[in-house]
């Protein structure tokens, strides 16, 4: 979500480990690892660098390395790993977008699996100018990277907000690459169009948007009132705001049948769902317990966690945000963690 200001285990080795990269033999990467830019005292390494991933507050050490041809295609990796984490923000999210970021890293780490954050086109302001199909896109340009540049032994994709919806909507397309997917966590997956309803220029602005699109002018911009953050399309804003937008996967009116027709599919993949029971993009008419229990339903009974007092970025619940990440992680989810490529 974050539209205003941007706020901010070992698993179970059921994958055989081998010399050669995961689907290799299906997917080849078009980038060179001389594209990855190492940065001083890498930490992390297979090798057993005893260095810790965090120098100190807000200084990660690790690599930065391009994964895909556009200049915003970038990621950072702590660690070195066989056995990756992506970190996907929300809108305005970037780089370090939340605090247990940090704490995350260290303590993947000690379970030797790297943290991978990525820049997205609609990464930062660019949100408005970009889409979930953009995204999910790019999102499989680095797995592709990760399994090929990397050795790869599987990925597990960390949603916070609206990379939530990315998460969902790539899974939906059976991307290649999204057979690495080991599993899923959505932290703070809520609903944009519930939060932008709250907002007084939202109605008039949906009933532009729709008759921008009708006339053929989905890709056109909408005046600056509609978004005052960032540039931001008819298709985008329809998108994030109307009533079963593309963006529009976890709103508490949609029916049990709605929501299953948006993330039933999910149920293939081992998943979280970690929810703020005191999200301040939720509206308080909202019952944020009923909401969790059919969205997890809805998944196939995704695991749940409920983070009392829990803010939107969970920033004031920074190790209890941690712990449930790395429990779902070390215990290899609901399901068990089934070899992919098996």
């Amino acid at each position: 979500m974050n539209l205003s200001t941007s706020t901010s285990s070992s698993l179970s080795s059921s994958s055989s480990s081998s010399t050669t990269s995961w689907f290799s033999g299906i997917v080849r990467g078009r980038f060179d690892k001389s594209s990855s830019a190492k940065m001083t005292n890498n930490s992390g390494s297979g090798g057993g660098d005893s260095v810790g991933p965090i120098n100190r507050k807000n200084q990660f050490r690790g690599v930065m390395f391009k994964y895909g041809p556009n200049p915003i295609q970038v990621a950072f990796k702590t660690g070195d790993y066989k056995q990756q984490v992506i970190f996907i923000g929300g809108l305005t999210d970037g780089f370090l977008a939340t605090e247990y970021l940090e704490h995350l890293a260290i303590a993947l780490d000690k379970e030797k699996w790297s943290l991978v954050q990525l820049l997205l086109s609609s990464s930062y302001s660019g949100y408005g100018i970009s889409s979930l199909k953009q995204d999910g896109m790019e999102l499989d340009q680095l797995i592709s990277y990760l399994i090929n540049k990397e050795d790869s032994e599987g990925v597990v994709l960390l949603g916070h907000s609206t990379g939530c919806q990315d998460i969902v909507y790539y899974m939906r397309t059976n991307a290649a690459c999204s057979r690495a997917v080991r599993a899923a966590i959505l932290q703070a997956p809520v609903s944009d169009r519930e939060y932008r309803a709250t907002l007084p220029e939202t109605a008039s602005m949906i009933d532009l948007a729709s008759k921008m699109i009708s006339e053929g002018r989905g890709s056109e911009l909408m005046p600056r009132e509609a978004n005052p953050d960032s540039p931001i399309t008819a298709y985008r804003y329809h998108s994030l705001c109307a009533y079963m937008g593309d963006d529009d996967m976890f709103s508490s009116d949609l029916s049990d049948d709605q929501l299953r027709l948006r993330l039933g599919h999910m149920s293939n993949t081992p998943c979280q769902v970690i929810f703020s029971m005191a999200d301040e993009y939720v509206p308080d008419y909202v019952d944020k317990k009923a909401l969790v229990e059919r969205l997890c339903r809805a998944m196939g009974s995704a695991d749940k966690v409920e983070i009392e007092w829990g803010n939107h970025s969970l920033s004031n619940r920074v190790n209890e945000a941690v712990q449930a990440i790395m429990d779902f992680i070390k215990r290899g989810g609901p399901k068990g963690w089934d070899d992919p490529w098996s």
